[in-house]
């Protein structure tokens, strides 16, 4: 759906932002901004008191009990089916079905519609925009199947070559599966373009509108949509309630996702007979207070009015893309001519990791979002490993914005100066015996882990700590540019990382090595690695407990769940070496 111009009606966003009693409060020590709401939307007040409310007055299991609790809730739940149906303006109720969210209504299409309705040498057309949730659903069907899935590629604005998509449409193409508005790049698809080409050759199709519904208007019989799902948590509703429409006629020739209860009319150890939509989809007890509390969120949002909203938004949206293009050093990923909610980027002179930009952004209270964002083949597009993204919502301001683009300054003039006074962290050899390792801190990694505990403890502040950790990194020791190869690459970090490592000669047992990263957090972790392990004998490497060491450290507490993989996957790193070296010693 192309965005369209409207009147910009009244709206006041300092006024909406008294609703979201999170946005009050502080993070780090500062006010937060919240500019995280691509990943989740935080929640007005009139949603966590319904969800109060209905534990507190309503809580019973729904539709098959005769009493008044029971009886309460089950209309509450319909009644939550019937707002999202006017919100997305279904023709009927039946036609909406409530899922955990986005991803299990696509696995619901992917199973149900698969299974009914793909064969062998069958075609599910994607976009090269999708996120994983509408890439591997597809994949797994097509393994099923025999069915091939192919993908319609993007240009270097992040828009969709739509002379592509014609020219793959065929007979032999069941389904598109496409997003509405990308999580990763903001780009706008051109639904009122596609969905006729896509119906033309007798295809359906699928719209994934996680990221479209809070900031438009969306009408899927206007639109023509076969299929169309969002999540709840990214509309200012409850986590773990989603929404799959679907067209009656197709819904009705798909089969049962899951079985169980609720989904039956009839069981005998023979014969199973199904209910009719939409419980036909709708297996076991649901998330009937997400449902309640999703019904709240849109209604709060329609009384706010989503055509102020749609306005308000695109007016702070270009602001945010004029004030991160106009900070020196920062490059835009995705520059369509039609976008909405998001602004992605990376910071490239001076070359800062993104998840080192999102970790400084926190120390300055604000939240955004770093990585691949579930969207890995468009960060092997614009061959990089990932983006900072920031992305609105209505109670944005352009206070946040500026708030943000003046902590990025910051962040790029400490870099800048740190550059001009510390030397590379890579370096050229002619041979590995020219290398520099680091020696042993002490007698085991014990002592070393000992040590580091009782100064990290000195510290009671997050920000120090994380100063700490920098300040190891930067004393790192050179990584020579030729041991950085797919073979010394460590997979399963969110950053670059490579590590090296050997027997440390002179000795029958102990482990010398070296690592580098794109990441200064990484690689102060990297230091304190290097710390505890470097030239300590492979028995000892094994026989440390690294998570009791990382524990009382205190760093589980502030590192990702990205962050805390990649560090597993160096320490599994180390301790596959410290076996080989073992399994050659004997």
């Amino acid at each position: 759906m192309t965005l369209v111009a409207e009147p910009i009606q009244t709206f006041d966003p300092l006024s909406v932002r008294k609703d979201f009693p999170i946005l009050s409060t502080e993070s780090r020590g500062k006010p937060l901004v919240y500019l995280d709401n691509g990943a989740t939307t935080q929640k007005p007040r009139s949603v966590i008191e319904t969800l109060q409310t209905y534990y507190e007055k309503q809580n019973a299991n729904i539709h098959r009990g005769v009493y008044q609790l029971s009886q309460l809730a089950t209309e509450g739940y319909e009644k939550a089916r019937r707002v999202v149906q006017r919100f997305i303006n279904a023709a009927d109720p039946a036609e909406i079905i409530f899922t955990r969210g986005t991803t299990e209504s696509i696995n619901l299409v992917a199973n149900s519609f698969g299974r009914a309705f793909l064969k062998q040498d069958d075609e599910i057309v994607i976009s090269g925009l999708e996120h994983h949730s509408n890439i591997v659903p597809w994949q797994m069907i097509c393994q099923q199947t025999g069915a091939r899935l192919r993908v319609i590629p993007i240009n270097d604005r992040g828009e969709l070559q739509l002379e592509t998509l014609s020219e793959m449409l065929s007979p032999q193409v069941k389904l598109v599966a496409i997003t509405h508005l990308s999580n990763s790049l903001g780009t706008v698809i051109p639904l009122d373009q596609i969905i006729p080409m896509v119906h033309s050759v007798g295809a359906k199709i699928l719209v994934d509108g996680a990221q479209w519904v809070a900031h438009a208007p969306t009408d899927v019989q206007h639109l023509g949509v076969d299929f169309y799902a969002f999540s709840g948590h990214k509309l200012f509703s409850p986590t773990g309630i989603g929404v799959l429409y679907g067209r009656r006629e197709v819904l009705e020739k798909m089969p049962p996702y899951q079985g169980g209860g609720d989904m039956i009319e009839q069981v005998t150890f023979e014969k199973t007979t199904y209910a009719p939509l939409p419980n036909k989809f709708e297996a076991g007890t649901p998330n009937i207070a997400g449902a309640i509390g999703l019904a709240r969120g849109i209604e709060y949002l329609q009384n706010v009015g989503l055509s102020a909203v749609r306005a308000y938004e695109k007016q702070l949206h270009r602001y945010l893309t004029d004030r991160v293009q106009d900070i020196d050093g920062i490059r835009v990923i995705g520059t369509a001519r039609e976008k909405a909610g998001v602004v992605s980027f990376v910071v490239e002179q001076p070359s800062i990791s993104h998840h080192d930009v999102g970790v400084m952004l926190d120390l300055e209270g604000i939240a955004v979002r770093t990585g691949h964002h579930c969207c890995q083949p468009v960060m092997d597009r614009f061959n990089i490993p990932g983006t900072v993204r920031a992305s609105i919502a209505l109670y944005n301001t352009r206070q946040d914005i500026d708030r943000l683009a003046e902590a990025l300054e910051k962040i790029i003039a400490v870099a800048r100066t740190k550059n001009r006074t510390r030397s590379g962290s890579t370096a050229t050899t002619t041979g590995l015996q020219d290398v520099r390792f680091p020696d042993p801190e002490g007698d085991c990694p014990e002592t070393v882990a000992e040590e580091l505990i009782e100064n990290f403890s000195l510290f009671d502040d997050w920000k120090d700590r994380y100063q700490l950790i920098i300040e190891m990194g930067e004393k790192l020791l050179p990584m020579p540019v030729e041991l950085k190869n797919e073979m010394t690459r460590v997979h399963g970090c969110q950053s670059t990382v490579h590590l090296f490592a050997r027997k440390r000669p002179g000795t029958v047992d102990s482990l010398d090595f070296l690592a580098d990263s794109d990441a200064e957090l990484v690689r102060g972790l990297i230091a304190i690695l290097q710390k505890v392990f470097s030239g300590q004998s492979a028995r000892s490497i094994l026989a440390f407990d690294v998570n009791g060491f990382f524990r009382k450290l205190g760093l589980e507490d502030h590192l990702s769940m990205g962050r805390r993989n990649g560090l597993a996957g160096m320490v599994e790193r180390i301790r596959s070496h410290a076996n080989q070296i073992l399994s050659v010693s004997g």
